[in-house]
């Protein structure tokens, strides 16, 4: 497209961002005033999913007059459109969603609508839709797997273990994370990592802590009983293992599940790579899942694994698991960046995973990188 398209399409996303919550408020208004069976396939609050359609919305208009993304818009279009097969999504909802969104942009353009710029906006989000169908189309198995909880045990105050089981084997790499829908919250999906590698039973474990104001983690630790049906859909991440290189692994509280899961698909390789894992928590009582680890320690000679906390000293408060007391894995106190850091070993020629919260990502990944390691050999998920 023309520089005369980048002008357009830019002049309209500066025009949406000047009032977003109203642009996506009077948007989804209109979607469900025209097509009110639509509004099933939404969450009752729908503050997350507008702005989520907002960010959408303005990366297509900001990448598409961009030759030298496409590429990139592409593969994000398709993503999304495999994302959305989990909401049963049909071809005429395609074309109601087109309709309603070109009508609200036009409405909020006003005086400055006109044909060219119709034409333009319309082919970015006919190219848009029609990415995400095809993708939609073409992807192989199922939209979502059902899987019903056959244990659940809490760690702690705020951390249970959730183990369930598909009639089918699930599709997905270790490492990665799942969307999930649990039946306390119909209609909203979060991501959860697997903590065990895919299996032909269809058996699948998620750790999962309650984080504050976090209403899907809370009720997944407080609420979720054996025999709840949970619903599983795509697949997300790329963490993986270079077996030809060695593995420096950070993983912060629950963090600790895709590494897990990685560590357990490595332990039946004969070409698996020496592993140093740093698993952080804030304290003693926070780690979990010690006894798993010193096992795997004990039983593969190329795995190291250090734990580290903030504060030696739990709280009054803690509710201490008896093996965190019991199990003798190396231990050090600070912040896990300064652990790693401070370790008297150099980090430049492995190969880094990060996993945990955004916060601990973002920290101890800048932390790494002022001590001179390259980033391309970092891989974390998106935060």
């Amino acid at each position: 497209m023309g520089t005369h398209t980048q002008h357009v399409l830019l002049q309209v996303r500066d025009v949406l961002n000047a009032d977003p919550d109203r642009f996506t408020s009077n948007f989804y208004l209109r979607l469900f005033a025209t097509n009110p069976e639509l509004r099933e396939l939404f969450p009752a609050n729908m503050g997350h999913q507008r702005a989520m359609l907002f960010r959408v919305i303005e990366y297509v208009l900001e990448t598409v007059p961009d030759r030298d993304n496409h590429p990139r818009l592409l593969e994000f279009l398709g993503q999304l459109g495999r994302d959305h097969r989990k909401y049963g999504v049909t071809e005429e909802n395609y074309h109601q969603f087109f309709a309603a969104l070109m009508r609200e942009i036009a409405v909020t353009m006003g005086d400055r609508w006109d044909e060219d710029i119709a034409n333009v906006v319309s082919q970015a989000f006919m190219l848009t839709t029609g990415v995400m169908r095809g993708a939609a189309h073409s992807a192989p198995g199922p939209a979502t797997w059902q899987a019903v909880v056959a244990e659940k045990y809490r760690l702690s105050r705020d951390l249970a273990v959730v183990r369930l089981k598909s009639a089918q084997p699930l599709t997905f790499a270790a490492g990665q994370y799942l969307e999930v829908q649990i039946p306390q919250w119909p209609r909203i999906w979060r991501h959860f990592s697997p903590s065990i590698p895919p299996n032909p039973d269809g058996e699948i474990e998620f750790h999962v802590r309650a984080v504050p104001g976090g209403s899907i983690s809370n009720s997944i630790v407080t609420e979720t009983q054996v025999g709840d049906v949970w619903r599983l859909a795509q697949s997300h991440g790329t963490l993986t293992v270079d077996t030809d290189r060695e593995v420096l692994m950070i993983a912060g509280g629950t963090g600790l599940a895709p590494l897990r899961a990685l560590l357990i698909e490595l332990s039946f390789r004969a070409d698996a790579p020496a592993v140093h894992l740093f698993c952080g928590a804030r304290y003693p009582a926070d780690l979990y899942d010690l006894s798993r680890l010193w096992r795997m320690v004990a039983t593969n000679p190329w795995l190291t694994v250090t734990t580290v906390v903030e504060d030696d000293t739990d709280p009054w408060w803690s509710t201490a698991s008896e093996e965190s007391g019991r199990i003798t894995l190396e231990r050090v106190q600070g912040q896990l960046a300064d652990a790693v850091l401070g370790y008297g070993k150099d980090w430049t020629q492995h190969q880094v995973l990060l996993a945990g919260s955004p916060e601990m990502i973002a920290n101890t990944r800048r932390r790494l990188l002022i001590a001179g390691l390259p980033a391309s050999k970092m891989q974390h998920d998106p935060v």
